[in-house]
């Protein structure tokens, strides 16, 4: 391992190269194995994936249609102890998210209080001024939330972002699993993981306490989806079908008799929760964008009638701000009454003039994003960029210094990818997936694990050339 790697922290082995508990068994395992069985593995696994389906589309490109996602064999483990721990956290973070999506849309209390500044939702796009006042069935806002970590220590896990609109990825973890208990069914016998395979049956019981009242004891549930030229539709078409909910389009939708109605081969029928995979901008044309042709006409007067549920509720993308993030710390403690227990990455707000000042005396030595940017796009790695993209980010927050944060250049951890001359580490996040109710706030033990495949980079999206793993969690 070179000098450069060791100063990462390997979640797989030590400073003295001793494998770490959690990897005992695996790596028991894999000692024992034959020279080119991962490689056949590896192979056999991507054969699987594209005669599933299993790709993403990135817009612009003309092979979008045919991309894999790279699914490396090596899992990521974590540790029961270090798992509840880590649940501990996430529960009083999303607890905390719901309520103050609820405040933001009511009294607006964290703002009076001189917690919040009133200028980050008054500005932003994602608040929905249509949502004031408005209480969703069952007061859940943020139904589905993926919460990204980082790891930077033997017990430093950071929050990178809070994803509360439309979270996505858990298709892969899903089909991660399968193909990892399919390729090495006697490995699951020796180490003992637990079960992610029930997420389907969880978000639907979810979804299904969610249901606005009347809806009766089996709810209907759809998935609306933009349709199949969309970068997650096999995600939606897959839930769907793991949950037994209808795939539906807004052409599929009608509003009749003061619901929304799903057309049929017996006439149409109404939808009591509709998990939506349509931005807000285009749910309805008569409410927002009044030239969308994916959503509902008329859907939000419904919704504001009580009688259909839409997860995740319009309006939570105020959460999914980096400028509204970097107020979490004081946004858990306002609502919890409670220290946070999982920290925030040290953000620096280029709204603020001290702030924006270290900002562009450090920008080679810094990260810097947009607020409302996603999927690794508009954002700036200083220690990897060029003089000339520094400059150009320089420029752009000078002309509106709103629009970025800006973080420190984060040691993130590895863990061992398989390369063909052997295992070699690559950094990596991990996206556990939440599911909130009016039961309380439930946590599938693992997630989708990202990893930047390219020796010594740190952007693992896989838009942006990154892969994914399976995330073990093992059971005490």
């Amino acid at each position: 391992m070179s000098g450069e790697q060791q100063q990462f922290f390997d979640e797989m082995r030590d400073a003295d190269g001793n494998v770490r508990p959690a990897y005992a068994d695996y790596h028991s395992w894999l000692s024992e194995q034959e020279d080119g069985l991962m490689d056949r593995k590896h192979y056999e696994a991507e054969s699987v994936f594209r005669r599933t389906g299993i790709t993403f589309n990135v817009y612009g490109e003309d092979d979008a249609e045919e991309r894999l996602i790279p699914f490396d064999m090596v899992p990521r483990i974590v540790s029961g102890a270090e798992w509840r721990k880590l649940s501990r956290g996430i529960d009083q973070r999303v607890r905390a998210l719901n309520a103050f999506m609820h405040d933001l849309y009511h009294r607006q209390e964290i703002i009076r209080s001189g917690r919040l500044p009133e200028r980050l939702f008054r500005q932003n796009a994602a608040w929905l001024p249509q949502m004031v006042g408005m209480t969703p069935p069952g007061g859940v806002y943020t139904h589905i939330v993926g919460v990204d970590l980082v790891r930077t220590g033997p017990d430093d896990f950071l929050v990178l972002e809070d994803n509360a609109r439309t979270p996505s990825g858990v298709s892969y973890m899903l089909e991660n699993r399968e193909t990892m208990m399919a390729m090495f069914p006697e490995l699951f016998s020796r180490v003992n993981v637990q079960p992610v395979a029930d997420y389907p049956r969880r978000l639907a019981k979810s979804l299904a306490a969610c249901a606005p009242e009347g809806a009766g004891s089996t709810p209907r549930i759809a998935v609306l989806t933009p349709g199949i030229y969309n970068s997650a539709y096999y995600e939606h078409a897959f839930l769907a079908d793991q949950m037994g909910a209808e795939l539906v389009e807004g052409s599929d939708l009608r509003v009749i008799g003061g619901k929304v109605q799903m057309r049929t081969t017996q006439g149409y029928e109404p939808i009591d929760v509709l998990y939506r995979r349509v931005d807000d901008d285009y749910l309805d044309p008569l409410t927002f964008n009044t030239d969308s042709v994916l959503g509902v006409p008329g859907i939000f007067d419904v919704y504001r009638a009580g009688n259909i549920t839409i997860a995740n509720a319009p309006g939570t993308g105020v959460a999914d701000d980096k400028a509204i993030y970097s107020f979490m710390p004081e946004i858990v403690e306002f609502y919890t009454g409670e220290k946070p227990l999982l920290a925030n990455v040290e953000t620096y707000r280029c709204a603020d003039p001290d702030s924006r000042k270290y900002v562009l005396e450090n920008l080679a030595d810094l990260v810097v994003k947009e607020v409302h940017g996603s999927g690794g796009y508009g954002m700036l790695v200083g220690p990897a960029s060029t003089k000339e993209k520094i400059e150009e980010f320089r420029a752009k927050i000078k002309a509106n210094p709103d629009n970025y944060i800006a973080q420190p250049t984060l040691s993130l951890s590895t863990c061992p990818i398989h390369t063909k001359s052997g295992l070699a580490p690559r950094h990596v996040d991990l996206r556990p997936f939440v599911l909130v109710s009016p039961n309380g706030v439930d946590i599938t033990p693992g997630g989708l694990t990202r990893v930047a495949l390219e020796e010594g980079s740190l952007v693992v999206n896989s838009s942006q050339g990154g892969g994914t793993k399976d995330s073990w969690v093992l059971a005490d």
